[in-house]
């Protein structure tokens, strides 16, 4: 058996194999593990190959070190880093990502690295890494980015819902991850700014969910509610027509019957729709650079747990921002709607329409 042959062996170790012939795998990965050095490889393949540039895996490195450590097990933390990342980048699953030529580690291995290095990573570095704007300076910094693209003004963020597609969760629970498309998802919400930042992001709530219940029962909500009670009337967040209209979200007009002639309200809506088009392009973007979570793909993992790895994600994707990874355009996909936009049949705020009714004015 030559090291290729067992290095991307489909089968599951183990299985044909002898005694003899797995403790020659082991060895021999080990060695290539041990003797490899992701930094070794030239810069842009660096980046094609795990999503982040050697300055941003460094920054990681620096993070992740001393809470990884190395135990009992004989894989140093670069390499834990490495595979984690390689999962990340290309699929679902953890027999690829350990058998990539820089990571060499068995299954089970990989699975006790991975779990690691997600518990590290939303423990160190997603709390710092995904975070709304509170100050004045940086909502302030924030409108004039957004009024800059498109001539909105106010908005501090823009909002949609994408569906994660994961495998069937236990029997007692897939009723409620069974999506309408009837595949079994994570129906994730996410606010990102007119840099493509992630500002917030909820990736807990099962496929069934419909966007403005995930919205309403959100920390967000109730913070943004608590600003506008205390006065803050001149922030907004875009949304589409599956979320309720409230004074701190804009939604659009709808649309229906004698309005259909109302050129100042489809006006709007299209302005609003060309502004909130930043955040569908941030989930065609992160779902096609951490592969992990693009629809062919799926997450092998129960949804607690795909969360998670959600979060990671986005986490990392800010990180790809602040250290300047370039997008490459074939990453750039345009991803379909989930589904058609659905509409919101809550009553709308009448404080809500007044300002809605005079941010039109103001921008017709």
């Amino acid at each position: 058996m030559s090291c290729f042959d067992f290095w991307f062996d489909s089968d599951s170790e183990g299985d044909n194999m002898t005694n003899e012939d797995l403790c020659t795998v082991r060895v021999e990965r080990r060695k290539l593990r041990d003797a490899s050095n992701p930094l070794d490889l030239p810069s842009n393949t660096f980046v094609e190959y795990f999503r982040v540039s050697k300055d941003l895996f460094r920054h990681l490195f620096d993070i992740l070190d001393g809470n990884l450590g190395v135990g009992s097990s004989t894989v140093l933390p670069i390499i834990k880093l490495a595979a984690a990342l390689r999962f990340f980048a290309e699929g679902s699953y953890q027999k690829g990502a350990g058998n990539d030529l820089f990571v060499g580690v068995a299954q089970p291995t990989m699975s006790k690295m991975l779990y690691k290095i997600i518990d590290v990573f939303e423990e160190q570095i997603c709390k710092t890494a995904i975070k709304f704007p509170t100050n004045d300076d940086e909502k302030n910094a924030t409108k004039m980015g957004f009024f800059e693209k498109s001539g909105f003004p106010g908005v501090i963020n823009c909002v949609d819902g994408s569906h994660i597609k994961i495998i069937k969760p236990k029997h007692d629970v897939q009723h409620l991850y069974s999506n309408r498309k009837g595949y079994h998802s994570l129906n994730v919400m996410m606010v990102c700014d007119h840099k493509m930042i992630i500002r917030y992001v909820e990736a807990n709530h099962p496929g069934s969910s419909h966007d403005s219940f995930i919205w309403n029962t959100s920390a967000l909500n109730q913070m943004l509610e608590t600003h506008s009670i205390n006065g803050d009337r001149n922030s907004w967040i875009l949304g589409d027509a599956g979320y309720p209209l409230k004074p701190y979200w804009i939604t659009p007009y709808r649309i229906s019957g004698n309005m259909q002639h109302n050129e100042s309200k489809i006006k709007f809506n299209q302005m609003l729709s060309n502004t909130r088009w930043i955040v569908e392009r941030s989930f065609g973007i992160i779902k096609n650079v951490f592969r992990c979570i693009l629809g062919a793909r799926q997450l092998h993992y129960k949804p607690e747990k795909a969360s998670r790895i959600i979060n990671v994600c986005c986490a990392l994707l800010n990180l790809r921002v602040r250290f300047n990874v370039p997008i490459p355009e074939e990453n750039v996909v345009q991803l379909e709607n989930d589904f058609p936009e659905d509409v919101n049949n809550e009553e709308e705020n009448f404080t809500a329409a007044v300002i809605r009714d005079e941010i039109m004015q103001a921008i017709m």
